[in-house]
């Protein structure tokens, strides 16, 4: 049996290995954008595409709003619709920036300590579209201030994310058509 001390030490190198594997950089090789303006960004958007993830698997109509918290921290609030259980779903999240704020690369979380990365990789001059990365290949959401996006935003989008490795055959392309958004 090992002693209080021990197992103390034990643990904490447990959650370091364990928080450490948690990482919230971007994908190796992927940018993100600077002169970066949260100020520009606060406000909602709407997801336009995704690639499939367990944690908006069903979901449609999709929206974030994003606002500063009094802590400094971004508040994050997630909306949508799930189709199988015919209700809305919402989380609500906090993110913080994972260094210098000018640069487009913070971490989320909805789930207590755990945080996943958000990495701005494409956003437009007017801050109305963005690409965003999450921390592997297997994260990427585009979004916009309106439901919908021209096809030639749409198609420089999906050749700027092939361009960075993303398996673009697999976005799920949302549909944004409820009136009845909370």
């Amino acid at each position: 049996m090992f002693s209080k001390s021990r197992r103390t030490v034990l643990a904490a190198v447990a959650c370091s290995i364990l928080l450490s594997a948690c990482s919230t950089l971007p994908p190796k090789g992927i940018e993100p954008v600077a002169q970066f303006d949260i100020q520009r960004y606060l406000g909602q958007w709407y997801e336009i595409a995704r690639l499939d993830h367990s944690f908006e698997r069903g979901l449609t109509d999709v929206k974030a709003t994003y606002s500063l918290a009094p802590n400094g921290s971004i508040q994050v609030i997630n909306e949508g619709y799930n189709t199988q259980r015919q209700q809305w779903k919402k989380a609500v999240g906090r993110g913080l920036f994972n260094g210098d704020p000018t640069i487009g690369s913070l971490k989320v979380s909805f789930f207590g300590p755990f945080y996943g990365g958000y990495h701005i990789m494409a956003l437009d001059k007017d801050y109305q579209w963005v690409l965003v990365a999450g921390d592997s290949r297997d994260y990427l959401w585009m979004l916009a201030r309106d439901k919908t996006l021209s096809g030639e935003i749409k198609d420089a989008l999906i050749a700027k994310a092939q361009e960075e490795g993303f398996q673009t055959d697999k976005l799920i392309w949302v549909d944004q058509t409820r009136t009845d958004a909370p």
